[in-house]
Parts: structure tokens; sequence; C-alpha cells
């Protein structure tokens, strides 16, 4: 499966929680929890490039599925993560004590976050 699209956020769950937890300061949170942003992806092979657009910030990663990289954080911070593919369909990835899957089920994309006992979760439609 190609993961390559681009998608809208439709829905999250615990955002706040999540957020304050990475250490995102409270007037960011306020700002940044009704927008809809959008997360492009263009997948050539195991290359990946993900283009997180969120009101005026951007965050852009570039990855090859298994080989270590250099990711940029919600907060801004860089860090290594190697992402893998499970099944066809997921993407999967740990850095600073956080599990993320990305998972793509026809033209929905569920993106969920773990640190501890918080469980973000944001749905995205394809557009």
């Amino acid at each position: 499966m190609n993961f390559s699209g681009k998608y809208q956020l439709q829905s999250q769950e615990n955002f706040e929680a999540f957020m304050k937890a990475i250490g995102m300061p409270d007037d960011l949170i306020q700002k940044g929890k009704d927008i809809k942003g959008v997360t492009e992806v263009v997948q050539t092979g195991d290359h990946f490039k993900v283009i997180i657009t969120t009101g005026t910030k951007v965050i852009t990663n570039e990855f090859t599925l298994g080989v270590e990289s250099e990711i940029e954080t919600m907060t801004g911070e860089k860090v290594k993560a190697v992402v893998k593919k499970e099944g066809d369909n997921k993407l999967v990835t740990s850095f600073k004590g956080i599990t993320s899957v990305t998972e793509i089920n026809g033209d929905t994309a569920t993106h969920t976050m773990t640190l501890g006992d918080i469980v973000f979760k944001r749905v995205s439609k394809k557009i």
C-alpha cells in the first residue's frame, strides 16, 4: 500500500492532556486545539516525506523505513527515531517514551501517540 496523499484532521481525543505531558505551553495548546491541520505524505518506495501544516506552523520530516532518521516533534525538538512498517498499512516509531502509530484504512488516516497512560488519537480524511 502507498501512503501518499493529503489528509485533513477531522477529530482528535486527549489533545490537551497529551500536549501538557510533552511540555507544550498552555497558550500554544489553546491555539492549536481547534485547528484542522493538514498532513501531506509523499511515499517513494521505502522513503517518506511528511509535511504537517497546523495554522502557520509547518513541520517537514523525511525518513526511510528501517533507517535511523532525525524527526522534528510537535514541540520543535529534533529526535532520532527509526520508523518501521507493520503489515500493509501501519507505520510505527518510538522516541522519548512516546509510541507513534499511523494507520491508513481506505481514505482515513488514524494517528495514535501514547505516552504512559495518555493516548492521543487523531483521525484525518483524505482530501
